[in-house]
C-alpha cells in the first residue's frame, strides 16, 4: 500500500517506455489553440483531439489477428527494416505468395469482393502487379495500393475467424495490422461491394507513393494536391484514414479519446469545400452540435446549423446538425440531399442506444448511394461487420482504421473506503498489480453500504427523476443551503490531488443530486489565484448578461459563482445549460482545477482532465444495481490524460466494498462495448415510408444492421449444428447392439422423463402455501434445494419469515430493491461451494476466510457466488451457508426434522448440524423419507390425484421394463445416460438450425405486418395501404406518441381550448416522470386543466384498445400512465407569462430538467403546428405556432455561448 508521500513514484522512477513525441512542449505551446482544436495528431500538440467522442479505450492487446494464416510479424526494429526493405525490392509479391491461396477460395465463394494480392507479378509497389487491390495499408516499409509508407513495421493478415463472432471474421474484405499496441500501431480492414474493384488513386504530398493502376489496368487518377495541411505530423491512422478520403472512399476511425479522430472529418470537410461539393456533419446531441459549429466556424467560413431550435446559414456549404434533422431532410426528399457528397457521423457508436439509434441507422440506411461517410467512433470490437454493412447496403468499399495507440497512458487506483492511501492496481503499461489489488480489499473496513446508499438515489441517476408532481419529491440542497459535512475519503482524495498537482481532475458520480454535495463539501476550500478569479467573474458576468434581472437571481444562478471562483465545478444534467456551457468553458481553459460531473459529461465533449476519480463503481442503470461496464469505465476513465501535456493519466476508483479481482480486470480490461443494432419500427417511421412512392418500409428492415447482424450469425450456428450431430452420431447408446436394443433404451428413457415431469407438476402443487407452509415455519425441516436450475441437495431450515420484496437469492441489494418477489422467505443451511475459490489451497482458503470474515458475511450464501458441490470437489472446499430461499425452490420436503440451535452462525453451529444431516443420510442409504402429499400435506385436489395415479402407473410401467428385468443396473444407467446425451446434442443441433433458418427470415416482420394494421384501423392509411389524412398529420410528429398525438388533433380536443390550456395539455405527452399519486394523477389540478388530461387518458386508452385487437403486445394501464399531468401546472403559468423562478417552484424537480422539458414541448408544439398545416386546419396552425412563441422566451431559451 503506498502512503500519501511516496504514492506517484512510478511518475518518477520508472521508465516510460511509450513513444514519446517528436516536438517538445515549447512547440506545443506555440501552436495551442490550433492544435487544441485539430487534434494534435502528433508531434506533442495541446490536448489534441477535438473529437467531441465519447471514445471506448480498448485496453486489450486485440492483436489476435495479426498472426493468423502463418503470417508472422516482424519482431524488432531489425526485421522491421527488412520488410520495408524487402518491399521495395520486391518483398510485397513475396508476402502476396504466401497468403494468396488463402484468398483464393474466400474470393471465389463469397458474397462480397475481396481485397485480392495480385501474386502474379512483384517487384515495384504500387504498380500493375504486386498491387494490394481496393485495401488500405498504412504504417508499412512501402506504398501498397497507392497508399503512403510510413516508418511502422508492417504485417498482413486474413481474417479467418467465423462471422458469428461480431463479424470480426467476415470475409468481406481483407485487414492489414501494424505493429503494437504499445506505439502508435494500427489496424485497417476494407471491406469491398459486389462488382468490380474501384479504382485506387494515390495521393498528393507524399513523395513515396507512386502512381496506381486498378487491378484490372486502368489508367491511374491523377494526383492532386492534399485539401488541408497541418502545422504537426499527422499519425498513422490519420494519414491512412485521408488516403481512404482522398480516394472519395468511405471510412471508420474507431480510436481513444482525444487521439485526433477530428483530422479525418476536417479533412474530408475541406476536401468537399475545395471540390465545391456540400458535406454534412452530424453528432449525437444539439450541445455537441453547437460546439462543432463553432469549432468549424472557426477553421472554415461556409459553414451552417441546423438543430431544430436554431437555423443559422441553411444554404452552408458544410451544415452541422443533429441526426434527427438529417433523418427528417431524409424523410421529405429534401433538394440538400441530393448535393451532399460526405455525410461525417460523429459518435457512431451512439447508434446503438436503445432510444435514439434507431435514427442513425435509419438515415445511413436512406443517404443516396453516392454519399460517402467518415464514421467517427470510440474503439468497437465488431467495426468489421459494420463496414462490411455499409459496404452492402451502399455498393461501395468502406474502410476500419483501427489504432489502440493511447496517446496518455493511464495508471488506475483503488482507494478503498477508510484506508491509508491509494493502491496502484494497474501500471501504465497495462499489467495488473495483484498484490496491491489484494491490499486495497484488505484495507476495507466492512463491507456492504453501497447497496442501501445507491437505493436512495437510484431515481436521481443521472436522468432527472424525482420532484414535482410526477416526481418523488427531491430534495434540492444546491442554492439553497450546504451539505452535511465533509466526506473525508473524498475530502483526502482531493487535498492529495491538489497536493500533487494532479489537477484538473474530474470526479464522476452517478447521482446529480451527490454532484452537488460533494462540490458544497469543498466550498471552504480555494484552489485559484486572484488573477484567476477576476478571471472567471468576468466569463461569468458576460454570459449571464444576456439573462434577464429575474433570471440571474435564481438560486442555481447565484450559487454557482461562488464555488467557480474557488475552482470548483458541477456539471450534470440538471444544470441550467447556460450553466452547463459556462463550466465548460471554464473547465476547457483551466480555469476550473475540481469538476463534478455525472457520466453524461464523458460524452462527446474533448475535455480532458489530468485525474479522473469514481465516486463509486456500482450504478443503478433504471433495473438494478450492478458494476459499471468496461465500456462505460472506458468513456470515463478515458478523460484522465492530456495530450501533449501530462506524461500519464491518473484513474482513481473509490471502493467501498469488497471486489473480486475477476470482476476488477472485468472493469479495467474488458473489450469495449460492441456496436449491436438497436433497430425498431415505429409508427412515424412506416408513415413516412408509405408517402414516400418509392421506398418500402421493408426495404429499411431488410437493410438494417440489426438484419445484417442476424443473418452474418448463420454460418457459425450451422457449423455448430454440424459438429453437435457429428457429436450424436458419434455416441453409442448400446455398444455393438441391435435396433432393437436402442429402442428399448428409448422407450425407458420416454418413460422415465414422463415421470419427472409428473413429479415436477406435483412438486408445484404440493409447494402451494396451504399445503406446505406448516411444514417449513418450524427450524430444523430438511429440504431438497434447487436455485436458478442448480440443485444444492438436502438442507436444513433456520428459519421461516413472511416479507413482502424480497429476492431469493440472498442479496442484500435484491431484498432491499425487488418489490416483485416471494412473500415465504426461508433460511436454509446448504453446503456449497465459492464460485470464485474454487481454488482449495491453504492460501485461497485462508484468503477467502478472511475475505468473508471481514465482510461479516461467512455464514451467508447466495446462487451468484455458491454454486453446488459436485463429485469433483475435494473435502476442503465445501463450505455451510445460509441462503434465503423462496417455496419455488424446493424440490422435496423430507418427514426428518433436527435440532437447530437459535444462533446457527457461528462457524461450530453450522458444522455440527451438518455432521447431524450426514448422520441422517448414511441412516437413510435409500433416499430421506418424504412427506406424504396426501397423509401429511392433506392434499385432496384432484388434479393432485390424477398426477398421482399417472406417477404409480409410470413406476409400474419402469419397474416392468425389459431394461430394468434383464439388465443390471450399472449397465442400465450407463445405456440411459449414454441415450440422453445423445438426445440431447442432436436436439441442440436441430434448435441451432431452426435458429439459423430464423436468421435468414426478415426480422420484425410479423411486427411490421401487425403495426401496418393498426394503421389501417385508426384511418392513417387506406385498405390499399394509402396515406390518408391522418397519416399526413402523423408524419410530422415525431417528439411523441404520433398515434395519441393524431387522435387529440381529430376528436376537436384543442378546438376549444385556449393557447395555454393546448400547451398544457401536450406538456403530458413529454413528461415521462413517474406519477406520484398512482390512483389520480390530476388530483388537485384545476378543473380547466383536469378535464383535457381526462379526455386525453380517454383517447388514449381508445388507442391501446385498437393496438391490442392488433395482437399487439401492450399493457393498457401502464401505456396510459406514461401520460403524466405532472408539468400541467407549470407550463400553463410559463406559457402565462409566468418567472422561471415561480415556475420552477411547481415542478420541485431539477432547473436543467425543467428546460430540457420545455424546450421538447417547443419542439412538439411546433409539430402540432406543421400537422394542422399539412390537414389544412390553418385556425389550429396558428394557435400552435402562438403557443410555441409563447414558450420561447427568457432563460429556457437563451442562445447558447457556443454561437
Amino acid at each position: 500500500m503506498a502512503d500519501l508521500d511516496d504514492l506517484f513514484g512510478a511518475f518518477d522512477g520508472e521508465d516510460d517506455e511509450e513513444e514519446k513525441r517528436g516536438t517538445t512542449k515549447d512547440d506545443a505551446s506555440r501552436n495551442a489553440k490550433r492544435r487544441k482544436r485539430d487534434g494534435g495528431g502528433g508531434g506533442g500538440g495541446e490536448a489534441g483531439g477535438k473529437d467531441n467522442g465519447d471514445d471506448d479505450v480498448d485496453e486489450d492487446d486485440d492483436n489476435d489477428d495479426d498472426d493468423d494464416d502463418g503470417v508472422v510479424p516482424p519482431s524488432s526494429k531489425e526485421s522491421s527494416s527488412k520488410e520495408s526493405s524487402s518491399s521495395k525490392s520486391g518483398g510485397i509479391a513475396k508476402n502476396a505468395e504466401a497468403v494468396s491461396a488463402m484468398y483464393a477460395d474466400v474470393f471465389s465463394s463469397s458474397s462480397m469482393r475481396h481485397a485480392v494480392i495480385d501474386a502474379r507479378g512483384g517487384g515495384k509497389s504500387g504498380g500493375a502487379n504486386g498491387t494490394l487491390a481496393g485495401s488500405s495499408l498504412a504504417g508499412g516499409g512501402s506504398s501498397i495500393g497507392g497508399l503512403a509508407s510510413t516508418d511502422a513495421m508492417t504485417t498482413i493478415a486474413v481474417g479467418s475467424t467465423s462471422a458469428g463472432s461480431g463479424g470480426e471474421g467476415d470475409d468481406d474484405g481483407r485487414e492489414v495490422s501494424t505493429g503494437t499496441s504499445h506505439d502508435k500501431s494500427i489496424r485497417s480492414y476494407s471491406a469491398l461491394p459486389d462488382g468490380p474493384l474501384r479504382p485506387k488513386m494515390t495521393t498528393g504530398g507524399d513523395s513515396s507513393s507512386s502512381s496506381s493502376s486498378s487491378s484490372h489496368g486502368s489508367p491511374p487518377i491523377a494526383i492532386l494536391p492534399p485539401a488541408k495541411t497541418y502545422p504537426f505530423p499527422l499519425d498513422p491512422f490519420q494519414k491512412t484514414a485521408i488516403e481512404c478520403v482522398d480516394r472519395d472512399e468511405s471510412v471508420l476511425v474507431a480510436a481513444h479519446t482525444s487521439a485526433g479522430k477530428t483530422v479525418v472529418a476536417e479533412y474530408a470537410i475541406a476536401k468537399s469545400l475545395r471540390d465545391g461539393q456540400r458535406v454534412v456533419y452530424t453528432s449525437p446531441i444539439k450541445a455537441l452540435s453547437n460546439q462543432k459549429y463553432r469549432d468549424l466556424q472557426e477553421e472554415f467560413d461556409d459553414v451552417g446549423l441546423m438543430t431544430g431550435d436554431i437555423t443559422i446559414n441553411p444554404s452552408a456549404t458544410c451544415l452541422v446538425m443533429t441526426t434527427e434533422i438529417l433523418r427528417s431532410m431524409l424523410y421529405r426528399g429534401s433538394e440538400v440531399m441530393r448535393e451532399v457528397a460526405w455525410v461525417i457521423y460523429d459518435e457512431v457508436h451512439y447508434m446503438r442506444d436503445k432510444e435514439r439509434g434507431v435514427v442513425w441507422e435509419e438515415s445511413i440506411i436512406l443517404l443516396p448511394h453516392k454519399v460517402r461517410f467518415v464514421f467517427l467512433s470510440a474503439t468497437i470490437p465488431n467495426a468489421k461487420q459494420f463496414v462490411s454493412w455499409i459496404a452492402k447496403i451502399h455498393h461501395q468499399p468502406c474502410h476500419v482504421v483501427y489504432t489502440n495507440y493511447r496517446p496518455t497512458p493511464l495508471q488506475h487506483y483503488i482507494f478503498p473506503q477508510g484506508g491509508e492511501g491509494l493502491h496502484l492496481v494497474v501500471d501504465e503499461k497495462g499489467k495488473f498489480r495483484e498484490s496491491n489489488f489484494q491490499k486495497a480489499m484488505s484495507a476495507l473496513q466492512g463491507g456492504g453500504g453501497t447497496d442501501q446508499a445507491i437505493a436512495e438515489v437510484m431515481y436521481d441517476s443521472g436522468n432527472g427523476k424525482g420532484g414535482g408532481r410526477g416526481g418523488g419529491g427531491q430534495k434540492r440542497k444546491f442554492g439553497s443551503g450546504g451539505g452535511k459535512g465533509p466526506n473525508n475519503d473524498l475530502h483526502r482524495i482531493v487535498k492529495l490531488i491538489m497536493t500533487r498537482g494532479l489537477d484538473p481532475v474530474i470526479v464522476f458520480s452517478f447521482s446529480k443530486k451527490d454532484c452537488e454535495k460533494y462540490a458544497l463539501e469543498l466550498k471552504r476550500e480555494d484552489y485559484t489565484d486572484e488573477v484567476e478569479k477576476d478571471l472567471i467573474s468576468q466569463v461569468y458576468t458576460n454570459a449571464i448578461e444576456s439573462l434577464s434581472e429575474d433570471d440571474r437571481k435564481l438560486p442555481q444562478v447565484e450559487a454557482l459563482l461562488p464555488l467557480l471562483k474557488r475552482g470548483i465545478g458541477i456539471h450534470h444534467g440538471g444544470l441550467l445549460p447556460i450553466l452547463k456551457e459556462i463550466v465548460e468553458i471554464l473547465f476547457s481553459e483551466g480555469l476550473i482545477k475540481i469538476l463534478f460531473a455525472t457520466e453524461t459529461f464523458a460524452i462527446g465533449i474533448n475535455m480532458p482532465a489530468k485525474t479522473v476519480v469514481f465516486t463509486n463503481t456500482r450504478k443503478w442503470d433504471g433495473q438494478e444495481i450492478r458494476w459499471v461496464t468496461s465500456g462505460e469505465y472506458i468513456q470515463m476513465s478515458g478523460r484522465a490524460g492530456r495530450r501533449g501535456k501530462d506524461d500519464r493519466g491518473v484513474v482513481i476508483q473509490m471502493v467501498d466494498e469488497k471486489m473480486e479481482p475477476a470482476v476488477c480486470k472485468g472493469i479495467l480490461y474488458g473489450d469495449p462495448d460492441p456496436l449491436n443494432s438497436s433497430y425498431r419500427i415505429s409508427y412515424n417511421m412506416l408513415i413516412n415510408m408509405v408517402r414516400v412512392e418509392d421506398v418500402d418500409p421493408e426495404y429499411l428492415l431488410r437493410a438494417s444492421f440489426h438484419q445484417y447482424q442476424q443473418e452474418s450469425e448463420a454460418p457459425a450456428l450451422e457449423a455448430k449444428a454440424d459438429e453437435a450431430e457429428a457429436e450424436s452420431n458419434a455416441i453409442e447408446v448400446v455398444p455393438g447392439g441391435t435396433p432393437e436394443d436402442v429402442a428399448a433404451v428409448a422407450e425407458y428413457f420416454g418413460l422415465d422423463r414422463q415421470l419427472l415431469l409428473t413429479q415436477r407438476k406435483m412438486m408445484k402443487i404440493q409447494r402451494r402455501p396451504e399445503h406446505i407452509l406448516p411444514f417449513v415455519q418450524s427450524s430444523g425441516r430438511l429440504i431438497d434445494v434447487t436455485i436458478d436450475g442448480e440443485n444444492y441437495g438436502w438442507g436444513i431450515i433456520v428459519r421461516y419469515k413472511r416479507k413482502a420484496g424480497t429476492g431469493t437469492s440472498g442479496s442484500a441489494g435484491q431484498m432491499a430493491l425487488n418489490a416483485d418477489g416471494p412473500l415465504h422467505n426461508i433460511d436454509v443451511l446448504l453446503t456449497c461451494v465459492d464460485r470464485h475459490f474454487d481454488d482449495s489451497s491453504p492460501t485461497a482458503e485462508a484468503r477467502r476466510e478472511e475475505d468473508l470474515a471481514n465482510l461479516g458475511l461467512l455464514w451467508r450464501g447466495t446462487a451468484r457466488h455458491c454454486r453446488p458441490v459436485s463429485s469433483k470437489d475435494g473435502p476442503d472446499v465445501a463450505s455451510t451457508r445460509e441462503f434465503t430461499i423462496g417455496l419455488e425452490n424446493i424440490d422435496r420436503i423430507s418427514a426428518v426434522r433436527l435440532f437447530v440451535p437459535q444462533d446457527a452462525k457461528p462457524m461450530e453451529a453450522r458444522r455440527n448440524i451438518m455432521k447431524s444431516l450426514n448422520e441422517v443420510k448414511r441412516r437413510f442409504p435409500e433416499g430421506l423419507p418424504l412427506l406424504d402429499p396426501v397423509k401429511d400435506l392433506k392434499i385432496n385436489v384432484g388434479e393432485f390425484n390424477k398426477l398421482l395415479e399417472r406417477a404409480t402407473e409410470l413406476k409400474k410401467r419402469l419397474s416392468t421394463h425389459t431394461l430394468t428385468t434383464n439388465i443390471d443396473e450399472e449397465e442400465r444407467i450407463t445405456r440411459v445416460r449414454a441415450y440422453e446425451r445423445k438426445s440431447e446434442k442432436m436436439e441442440y443441433a436441430r434448435a441451432l438450425r431452426r435458429e439459423a433458418r430464423a436468421c435468414q427470415t426478415l426480422v420484425m416482420k410479423e411486427e411490421l405486418r401487425k403495426m401496418k394494421r393498426v394503421l389501417r384501423e385508426l384511418g392513417h392509411v387506406d385498405a390499399s395501404g394509402v396515406i390518408q389524412t391522418k397519416g399526413r398529420a402523423a408524419c410530422e410528429v415525431n417528439t411523441a406518441n404520433e398515434l395519441v398525438v393524431v387522435e387529440l388533433l381529430f376528436a376537436g380536443l384543442f378546438n376549444d381550448l385556449t393557447v395555454e390550456q393546448s400547451v398544457a395539455v401536450l406538456s403530458c405527452l413529454i413528461f415521462d416522470e413517474r406519477n406520484k399519486d398512482e390512483d389520480d394523477p390530476a388530483r388537485g389540478l384545476k378543473s380547466y386543466l383536469s378535464g383535457p388530461y381526462y379526455k386525453l387518458i380517454e383517447l388514449a386508452r381508445s388507442v391501446a384498445k385498437v393496438v391490442i385487437s392488433c395482437k399487439i403486445e401492450l399493457n393498457e394501464d401502464e401505456f396510459v400512465e406514461k401520460f403524466n399531468p405532472g408539468l400541467m401546472e407549470a407550463v400553463y403559468a410559463w406559457v402565462k407569462g409566468a418567472k422561471f423562478v415561480e415556475v420552477q417552484k411547481l415542478t420541485g424537480q431539477f432547473e436543467g430538467s425543467t428546460i430540457r422539458s420545455l424546450r421538447r414541448l417547443e419542439e412538439l408544439v411546433r409539430q402540432l403546428a406543421s400537422a394542422s398545416k399539412a390537414i389544412g386546419n390553418l385556425e389550429l396552425m396558428a394557435k400552435f405556432e402562438k403557443g410555441s412563441d409563447l414558450l420561447k422566451r427568457d432563460i429556457v431559451f437563451c442562445s447558447s455561448l457556443y454561437l
